[in-house]
């Protein structure tokens, strides 16, 4: 299915088959320490969605994280190698600062570390950030897992930003679980998660 009819499917757009897309997680957070999605995550779907609503962080300028485990969250989440890269574009809200820029301290080589895909997210009452979390093939025994990420979020220090991520999973064993967690403090947020065939 081609991408733009993914996402129609995705917003409910009519004539789209709902079969080729299926929401398989819908949760409300409140001052979660991490969530993980243990079930669901199977060769079933050539593609997962995961879309994370009104992340509001307990602890101002910190980062949302995930990361995956290949044997249903038991293992830990500590123990798959990321490679990634990720650069950023900002607007102060003052307009006194606009930049694009390489975003080195995000990014990871061959490191079992959690992967940010949010940058300093404030934790004011009006300050959130919206992610769009791509995650290819991740049953597969035989390639590495790809993936990339969106963010549209407000910076602790009042600048919108458009934040990038793209990596792998640098493994090929099968991934079915996936935590995510901030790199310091709870989250409040809605995560949801779509099978794509």
């Amino acid at each position: 299915m081609p991408l733009g009819a993914n996402k129609a499917a995705i917003m409910g757009v009519a004539g789209v088959s709902t079969a080729d897309v299926v929401l398989l997680y819908d949760t409300d957070h409140t001052n979660a320490a991490t969530v993980s999605i243990t079930s669901g995550i199977t060769s079933t779907y050539g593609e997962y969605v995961f879309a994370i609503y009104n992340l509001n962080p307990a602890t101002d300028g910190t980062h949302l994280g995930f990361q995956g485990d290949a044997n249903g969250g038991d293992n830990g989440y500590d123990d798959l190698l990321i490679t990634s890269t990720s650069f950023n574009a900002y607007h102060a809200e003052s307009d006194g600062a606009a930049a694009l820029s390489y975003e080195a301290g995000h990014d990871q080589a061959q490191a079992a570390g959690f992967q940010n895909i949010s940058n300093s997210s404030g934790n004011g009452a009006d300050e959130n950030n919206a992610i769009k979390l791509h995650l290819f093939n991740p049953a597969s025994t035989t390639y590495v897992k790809h993936f990339y990420a969106r963010t549209s979020g407000l910076y602790e220090g009042d600048y919108n930003q458009d934040f990038f991520i793209g990596g792998y999973f640098n493994t090929t064993s099968a991934i079915n679980a996936i935590q995510f967690k901030m790199s310091s403090g709870n989250f409040d947020a809605t995560i949801k998660m779509w099978g794509v065939k």
